[in-house]
């Protein structure tokens, strides 16, 4: 595995899984203790996790006291022997943000939290990622700076995400459940996009989620109709 390959593992974990274990250091008299939790996670354009979290929580209460953090991304699932399997840790510094369009990506890959997203005591957390570290398998261990993580950006994307992606589900459900099916393998009817970035674009239904990627990135917002209606092509010819 070429250390290209490595960072694009790691790419992939973050990007496919809806949950993390979390890491923090715990404050008051367990001081200096570490911490572990599940959380729901979503993850921005740049790869930066997103976190909605209860102030009562044990782990918000470490974060308000130190920011460092970690979370182990586990892609070893269903494995009869899960280390050969991938799952990377990434460090970053865990901060409150009041930006709404965070907070619409993390509900739109968690509808769930819809219910309580509103409420006073649950916040917003963006991860800003430093370092992580992939276990791809026996023998396949790197580190990798933030630099190296960070994906290419596409201007306007991030702003015409919701549109598009209420797009697709309302206008365009046939084609979503096209991509679901033919393009992935997956079981299940009501198929739902839950959002798009330059690399693919991100799939729920139930407790399940999925990941599409793309063939090569989009360089440009406005070539995501024409890559969409591509992968219906793609599906339709697959079927």
């Amino acid at each position: 595995m070429t250390h290209n390959d490595m960072l694009r593992t790691v790419c992939g974990l973050l990007r496919g899984l809806d949950r993390a274990s979390l890491a923090t250091v715990l404050p008051g008299e367990l001081a200096g203790w570490p911490y572990a939790s599940l959380v729901l996670v979503a993850v921005d354009h740049d790869l930066s996790p997103i976190l909605l979290l209860s102030d009562l929580a044990e782990h918000t209460k470490a974060i308000q006291a130190d920011g460092r953090v970690s979370l182990l991304f586990d892609g070893t699932g269903g494995l009869d022997q899960p280390l050969t399997g991938p799952r990377a840790t990434v460090l970053g510094h865990a901060g409150r943000t009041a930006d709404d369009r965070l907070k619409a990506r993390f509900i739109a890959r968690h509808p769930d939290a819809a219910l309580y997203a509103g409420f006073r005591d649950f916040s917003v957390y963006r991860i800003a990622l430093q370092r992580a570290h992939l276990v791809g398998g026996f023998g396949k261990i790197s580190w990798m700076d933030a630099a190296e993580l960070a994906p290419p950006q596409v201007a306007g994307l991030a702003e015409a995400e919701p549109g598009i992606v209420s797009h697709m589900n309302e206008d365009h459900a046939d084609a979503v459940q096209l991509y679901a099916e033919k393009l992935i393998g997956l079981a299940g009817s009501g198929w739902k996009m839950t959002g798009i970035d330059p690399a693919g674009i991100d799939l729920r239904l139930g407790g399940q989620v999925a990941r599409l990627d793309f063939d090569a990135p989009l360089q440009a917002a406005d070539q995501a109709r024409k890559i969409l209606v591509s992968l219906v092509a793609k599906a339709r010819a697959a079927a």
